[in-house]
Formats: C-alpha cells, structure tokens, sequence
C-alpha cells in the first residue's frame, strides 16, 4: 500500500478539550517532504457526555478505576467506528466518494487519560492514549496506525507536540518566518523560521488552551464550552487570581516542554473556583462570569508570555496563524490580539483552511509517513535524542 500514488485515508482526533472527535477524509499524495495532502471532507462526532465524564474520571489518580478504563478503552474504539460511519456517508451523500470506495488506512490519535514525561521515581516516564483500534480496523478492513507518542518518548523526548512535522510540510514559507499557534485543550506553538530546513523548527506547549475555561464551563454553568466567548465577555478580571495564575512556574521551564490535563485539569480549576468564590464580593453570578474572563485572560496570556520568553528574542515573526476551537472564541482572539498588538495575527480561516480540521488531518498525514517508514517526530520539538518512526499498526484483519 506505501507504494500506491495517491491515498483515501482518515485521520482521527479526539483531544484534551472532549468536545467532540474529529475525522477528516482526506486525499495523501508522496510522502516525506513531498506530501500532498486535500481535506476531501470533515465531520465532528459529539462526545457522549457520560464518555466525557467517564474520560474525566479515568484521567485522575483519585478516582480512576480499572475496571472503567478497561470498558472505556473499548468503548472510545467503536465511538471512533462510529465517527468514521458518519463520516463516510456524508462524503457518500455528498458524491465526494463512491460508497464503495476503499478507504486505505486509517490514523487515530486516541484519547490521552495520563501524560507524565518527566515522572520520577518509583514512576518512568510515560503516555497513555486509550480507543482502542480494532473496531476499526475490523470495521473497515483496513490498516489502522495508533499509539503515536511512545517512540519519541522512548527515544527520550516529551511525546509531544507532534503536529510540527505537518505543520512543517503544510506551511513553511520561503519569505515568512510563521508561528502556528493551536488552541485545543492545551496550547501548544510551532516556530517555522522562514526558509527553514526541517531540523530549524521548534515547538512546545504553551499551557492551558481551553481546558481551564471548559472545566469552568461545566462546573458553573453545565455546559461544556463558552460558546462564542459569550459568558467571559460579561466577566472582569480577577486581579488577584490572574497575578496567581500568572505565577506558574510551567510558563518559566524552558522548551521543549509539554503539558495536559495534570496541571490545568478540573481539580485545578475547581479549587480555585471554590478559594475565590468564598472571596468574592460581586454576586454569584457575576463572580462566574469573572472566573471565565480571567480564565480565558490567562490562556491569551501564557500565549503572549510564552512567545515572548522563547520566541521573539530569537526570531523576527512576520504571521501568527492560530488554529483549533479556541480560534472560534471571539473574547480569545480579541485578548490574544491585544496581547500581541504589533503583530499580524491571523486564524486558519484566513488562509482557507479549517481550525478544525487541523489535528485529524495532522494524524493522517502522521500514519501515511507510518506506513512509508519514514520519521515523523521533530527533535527540536519534543526533545527527542533523534528522528524515530512513530505509531504501530493494525493490519487489515
């Protein structure tokens, strides 16, 4: 199959901000530094509250149990059948492709439950992503590539970020130096000096992205995100809290780095929530408008901060292009600009392409180097001590 031209393959995402698994179909042409990638379609499959709150649980030392992640592994593998089956009718419904059509493998990411790159003793450094694969490779009968982050992270780096590999393929200029800033659950940037060779480009987590302000959501207003930054509009900033927040000893660690969940998860956020609410002197229900003002104020910052730390000193930006949900927030994308006043800051929507999209059809791109044998992990991102083939894979059953 490495050998064929052209490739109808699916990539799959379902990341730290459980809103959802996104599933590109997508056209691959070559490999390596001559990859052709075409989005052909997109569907975003909801995420099942009682999945989401299962994954919640499962996520934390407290109250994970073995026995639920055991029944959630499998579960998420046929969520992700199901993603796959929408997804294709759409694109059947939609004379994108033919309903027989094969697909020719497929590339999921999973869903991280732990990420612990810097564990000590009596712990090893390690990653867990749990969905497993086997639905849909039975389902389909197809290749499936999983489990992208252990190679690097054996090969001593963080196992994160990945997408700089496909950020370097897409997006490289000859004339701009670019920043690809996403916004999912945690932040995360990749530096692409202009006229860069691949071994130039550099990436870390930035720190929260939405993960702080969706815990919040859910714990003070039931819902999972804040739809159109509507609910932090209302609020002002907390000083207090913000001066706290601003304090975090991860936005002083030097790159490469990575984050998730263990440190701006919802144990995080509900102790704050319940330390600054016994403060508070609004009303109820203004102080949880503040609350996600100034959560988002800290995401839009630890973004700003980050780059100005490790970024700008050493290399004149000419495009921030941000992608992910967070680029959907208007109250974000106002704070981010503000933030960074002198400089051009665009979403991927201004260059025709889907925020999205973005992580599913990275991970598709990611399989398809899989599959050539080919690296795909970048050193100078995740801290790897070299260039390692990364994921295993399913044949087709």
């Amino acid at each position: 199959m490495s050998n064929k031209e052209h490739k109808l393959a699916i990539g799959l995402m379902s990341g730290t901000s459980l809103d959802g698994i996104d599933a590109a179909l997508v056209s691959i042409e070559g490999a390596g530094i001559t990859t052709q990638c075409e989005l052909l379609h997109f569907y975003a499959h909801p995420m099942p509250n009682e999945v989401r709150e299962m994954i919640l649980r499962v996520s934390h030392p407290d109250t994970a149990k073995i026995d639920e992640i055991c029944s959630l592994n499998t579960e998420l593998g046929y969520l992700y059948q199901a993603a796959v089956e929408e997804l294709l009718a759409e694109a059947s419904q939609k004379k994108i492709i033919s309903p027989a059509e094969p697909i020719d493998f497929i590339a999921s990411h999973g869903q991280t439950i732990y990420h612990q790159p810097n564990a000590t003793k009596p712990f090893v450094p390690s990653t867990l992503q749990i969905g497993d694969p086997s639905p849909l490779a039975y389902h389909f009968k197809t290749a499936v590539v999983f489990n992208f982050r252990m190679m690097d992270l054996v090969a001593g780096g963080e196992g994160a970020p990945l997408v700089p590999y496909t950020e370097y393929l897409l997006y490289r200029s000859e004339t701009k130096s670019r920043l690809l800033q996403n916004i999912g659950g945690i932040g995360n940037v990749t530096i692409l000096p202009k006229n860069c060779a691949m071994s130039e480009v550099t990436a870390f987590d930035t720190g929260p992205g939405n993960m702080m302000i969706n815990a919040a959501m859910m714990q003070l207003f039931n819902q999972p995100y804040d739809h159109n930054g509507e609910h932090g509009i209302k609020g002002r900033l907390i000083e207090a809290l913000f001066a706290e927040l601003k304090a975090d000893p991860y936005l002083e660690m030097i790159p490469p780095k990575s984050t998730g969940r263990e440190h701006y998860g919802e144990n995080r956020v509900a102790e704050i929530g319940e330390r600054y609410c016994r403060l508070s002197q609004s009303d109820q229900m203004q102080y949880k408008y503040d609350l996600i003002n100034t959560l988002t104020r800290f995401t839009a910052y630890t973004i700003a901060e980050s780059y100005r730390r490790f970024i700008f000193p050493a290399c004149k930006v000419d495009e921030i292009i941000v992608g992910g949900g967070g680029a959907y927030n208007p109250l974000l994308m106002e704070m981010i600009r503000a933030e960074l006043s002198e400089y051009s800051v665009l979403t991927q929507e201004d260059l025709g392409i889907s925020s999205d999209a973005k992580e599913a059809i990275a991970f598709a791109i990611l399989g398809n180097e899989t599959l050539h044998g080919l690296a795909s992990n970048m050193p100078g991102s995740t801290g790897a001590r070299e260039r390692v083939i990364l994921g295993q894979i399913i044949p087709n059953p």
